[in-house]
């Protein structure tokens, strides 16, 4: 019998302290936004069902604290991530200049990954102290889409989280299809994996990848174990055209 495979995408939420990284995850995942501040202690930790193109996927969202003092400890959940989103305010100067910073932090641990530039608190624009020249400059740069969101209009927040899902099965699928090519490694021996063995590794998937979402599962299971709360909430994820997109964003 076929087994389905669940796809399993840890997203890590980095920025400096107060851009709405909370805000952000609390949002997508519950449909809610609140006022009131509280200051990210180490790692909070959200999860979100959603079905792309008939593919299951299971979001594992980590929102880290921005302050330094907790520097030690959300370095440490950078590990395993599978995507990022590197998250400045247009009211925050210093967020802004700092996202050179956090990229080069999460890099440090899990190399390149699927990352996403977000300018939130688009709501705040006559305040802004970043300007649009400046973000869309720095994008290109570091050769990230651009998303300008807000998360008290909800504006964009689903676009940031669905642009990372296709972009990383997209990337996962290329993958596959490269290691999928015959080549010798020897007398008759074809380096492809193409059958599940009995360490659960899934069909077709790079050893790496499969041990990646083994990974995350364990650390969920561990998580859990710890009594620390999260949100399940499914969403179904379709596909759009680029002519039918709505949102604001900077496609590099």
């Amino acid at each position: 019998m076929e087994e389905d495979f669940e796809i399993s995408l840890k997203v890590v939420i980095v920025g400096n302290g107060a851009v709405g990284k909370s805000s952000m995850i609390q949002r997508y995942c519950k449909g809610i936004f609140t006022k009131d501040y509280k200051k990210t202690i180490g790692v909070d930790f959200l999860e979100k069902e959603l079905e792309f193109e008939g593919e299951e996927v299971r979001l594992m969202l980590w929102d880290t604290a921005g302050q330094e003092e907790f520097d030690a400890i959300t370095r440490a959940y950078y590990r395993g991530a599978q995507a990022c989103v590197l998250a400045f305010s247009i009211t925050d100067r210093h967020s802004f200049e700092a996202i050179d910073s956090w990229k080069a932090k999460v890099e440090q641990e899990v190399g390149e990954i699927p990352m996403v530039l977000v300018q939130n608190k688009m709501d705040l624009a006559p305040d802004a102290v970043v300007t649009d020249e400046e973000s869309e400059s720095t994008a290109k740069r570091l050769k990230l889409r651009l998303y300008k969101t807000s998360v008290k209009d909800n504006m964009n927040i689903d676009a940031v989280f669905e642009y990372l899902t296709e972009k990383y099965i997209s990337d996962s699928q290329a993958v596959m299809e490269e290691v999928a090519k015959p080549s010798s490694i020897g007398p008759g021996l074809p380096a492809t994996l193409t059958q599940s063995n009995n360490s659960g590794a899934m069909v077709g998937f790079p050893t790496e990848f499969s041990k990646a979402n083994q990974t995350e599962l364990i650390q969920i299971n561990s998580h859990e174990a710890n009594g620390r709360s999260q949100h399940n909430s499914s969403h179904k994820l379709t596909k759009s055209s680029g002519s039918k997109r709505r949102e604001k964003c900077l496609v590099i």
